[in-house]
């Protein structure tokens, strides 16, 4: 109930009033008030909109230090992200790579995708960062030839849930991962990605830890699921 009262009526009568996107209104509090080339500083600053203003589908903080302890574990070299929204995760993630590595981020929605593309400019962040616009399904076939990617060391799902458990597929049938490769997807109890958790945990090649938690911005039970290839 809470998050159809803060996604679909609350959000669409702001809109109507002030003319503009909750996304957008994100992406401004950001350029005002955050330090620009500190991204650190637009994290916390996202988080103090979303906690204080209006809630939005970012990681979030809680969730947020389970991701940078991750990308800490792994140090990738090559990052593929599903699901940019706002930017959010990609200047979370981006923030913790060594020189040289790269974060692939993918965004269906065209608004959010310029939206994100601002968010990582004013971070400071993209020349570690390439969003990639259109449909995952499409996208990933194209990863090896296109975008030279040899193999992922880290893949972060944070799109539509139903999209979870193909793209995870496809991503194998590319031979996009590599023995140690890890998987992790957020959002898997609410609003839930239970054929995921139910592929990934039934699949001999993946070695599985759930890492409860709780709902961006809210006190709602929810997890994030770490899957490593095992090749």
């Amino acid at each position: 109930a809470a998050l159809i009262w803060n996604e679909v009526i609350r959000e669409k009568i702001t809109n109507f009033i002030m003319n503009q996107s909750k996304e957008q209104r994100i992406l401004d509090f950001v350029l005002q008030n955050a330090v620009r080339g500190d991204p650190c500083s637009v994290v916390d600053t996202i988080d103090k909109y979303c906690s204080e203003k209006e809630w939005a589908m970012n990681v979030g903080s809680e969730k947020g230090l389970i991701l940078d302890k991750t990308v800490e574990e792994i140090n990738p070299s090559v990052v593929l992200e599903l699901g940019t929204y706002c930017g959010y995760s990609a200047v979370r993630i981006a923030r913790l790579l060594k020189a040289g590595a790269r974060l692939l981020t993918v965004e269906f929605n065209p608004e959010f995708a310029a939206i994100a593309k601002q968010m990582i400019e004013f971070a400071g962040v993209q020349d570690k960062v390439k969003i990639l616009e259109g449909p995952s399904d499409k996208i990933i076939p194209q990863l090896k030839k296109k975008y030279e990617v040899d193999t992922l060391d880290f893949v972060f799902l944070d799109h539509w849930k139903d999209r979870y458990t193909p793209d995870t597929i496809q991503i194998q049938e590319c031979n996009l991962l590599r023995k140690g490769s890890v998987l992790l997807a957020d959002n898997v109890i609410v609003p839930g990605a239970p054929e995921f958790l139910k592929y990934i945990r039934s699949n001999p090649r993946f070695q599985c830890t759930n890492y409860p938690s709780h709902l961006e911005y809210m006190k709602v039970d929810d997890a994030m699921e770490k899957a490593v290839f095992l090749g």
